[in-house]
């Protein structure tokens, strides 16, 4: 146990940290560790790999994720944007070297092999393009003169032109959302944030009307509630009507672990669709439980941001976790056929390296942004106002 007396560098972490938070990342890490388990096997089996080769992949970044997710808690506000600075530029530049090096798969460029390493360099450049993001608009509230929503969408135009361009539109929606969520934040003008509304909408209609492969996406999505011929030979409806069924097979307590067979069917049953192999294997009550400490990592969130007087952390504590509750969000409603794939991965609990350490590298920083810190909370000031400055450190 560590006392309130000590003085070190550790002792000051655990008595600001928010220790809830930190519990509920590491438990859906170590949910995702079991879920690979369960979820994976199959998968490698298919593949011709041997049986717990996803096992293993993810297992040997879980130690690297654990440590991100520590090490970056222990930064300041200052320290947290220099990184994301550092992050977005090297990210950048890799997104764009994914148009001409990255491997194709599924029609897409969305990774690079970096010393033996496959690195998909849009999900480290998410969480630092948040941070960057919120940085602009609280120097715009601190300083008038510098154009700082200007830079933000400058920003945010390039970073939609380097995912549309791979193509990656799920991603390409995050973004926006999470840049969106900021630009509301902020205080802008209901109007602006009309107008960006609209936009989101025309470019959805855009994507529809004018990408072949995103028409064939969400036409073979509407063709089951359309009672359109042939929605059960397309593989992702396939996948979609599949995963549904699992949670009618699991019922509320599942079937047992190792007894699930939708893994045995859906080729990505330990990515986009691990939800579905849990509600069977677990049952739908693990499922909730599941759904409910996202849900606690969001609010518990924006009430930080809500409690918190500097327009950077609380800019930045909002897009963070609409990014990951958002991409949570998504995951599930596309296991739940409420919205087409996305490939998108369930934050802490898929498969996936650059996601597993990305998502640990962003929610440390929600951590290290969260930190209690008496001089920038409103509680802390109204209880303290008689107090000298020196008695709030």
């Amino acid at each position: 146990m560590v006392a309130r007396t000590d003085r070190s560098s550790f002792a000051e972490w655990w008595w600001t940290i928010d220790r809830s938070l930190l519990a509920a990342f590491v438990a859906l890490m170590v949910t995702g560790l079991v879920m690979s388990f369960a979820a994976s096997p199959p998968v490698a089996e298919r593949i011709g790999a041997d049986q717990f080769h996803f096992v293993k992949r993810h297992a040997a970044f879980f130690l690297p994720a654990l440590l991100v997710l520590f090490v970056g808690s222990f930064f300041t506000p200052r320290l947290v944007r220099r990184m994301a600075l550092v992050t977005l530029i090297g990210g950048i530049a890799l997104l764009a070297a994914t148009l001409f090096f990255g491997q194709e798969i599924k029609g897409a460029r969305r990774w690079l092999t970096i010393a033996g390493i496959t690195v998909q360099p849009s999900e480290f450049v998410k969480p630092a393009f948040v941070i960057v993001v919120a940085w602009l608009f609280a120097e715009r509230q601190r300083r008038p003169e510098i154009p700082g929503i200007l830079f933000a969408v400058l920003l945010l135009i390039a970073m939609i032109g380097l995912l549309v361009a791979q193509p990656d539109f799920g991603q390409t929606m995050l973004t926006v959302i999470a840049w969106g969520s900021i630009f509301f934040v902020a205080g802008v003008p209901i109007f602006w944030v009309m107008v960006l509304g609209a936009a989101g909408v025309g470019g959805i209609y855009a994507a529809y009307t004018m990408l072949p492969h995103v028409t064939a996406r969400i036409n073979k999505f509407l063709a089951k509630f359309n009672g359109m011929e042939g929605a059960k030979a397309n593989s992702t409806a396939f996948q979609a009507d599949k995963a549904l069924d699992s949670f009618a097979s699991g019922g509320w307590l599942g079937r047992g672990p190792g007894e699930g067979t939708v893994k045995w069917i859906l080729p990505d049953s330990h990515t986009d669709f691990i939800a579905a192999v849990m509600g069977e294997e677990f049952g739908i009550l693990a499922c909730l439980i599941l759904a409910s400490v996202i849900a606690y990592v969001v609010l518990r969130g924006l009430r930080h941001a809500l409690a918190t007087d500097d327009p950077f952390i609380r800019f930045s504590v909002t897009g963070l976790v609409t990014l990951f509750g958002v991409q949570s969000a998504i995951n599930l409603a596309v296991n739940l056929h409420l919205v087409p794939s996305k490939g998108m991965t369930l934050p802490f609990i898929s498969y996936g390296g650059s996601s597993l350490i990305a998502v640990a590298l962003g929610m440390s920083w929600l951590l290290a942004l969260t930190r209690r810190r008496a001089q920038t909370t409103r509680i802390a000031r109204s209880i303290h106002d008689e107090q000298p400055l020196e008695a709030l450190a």
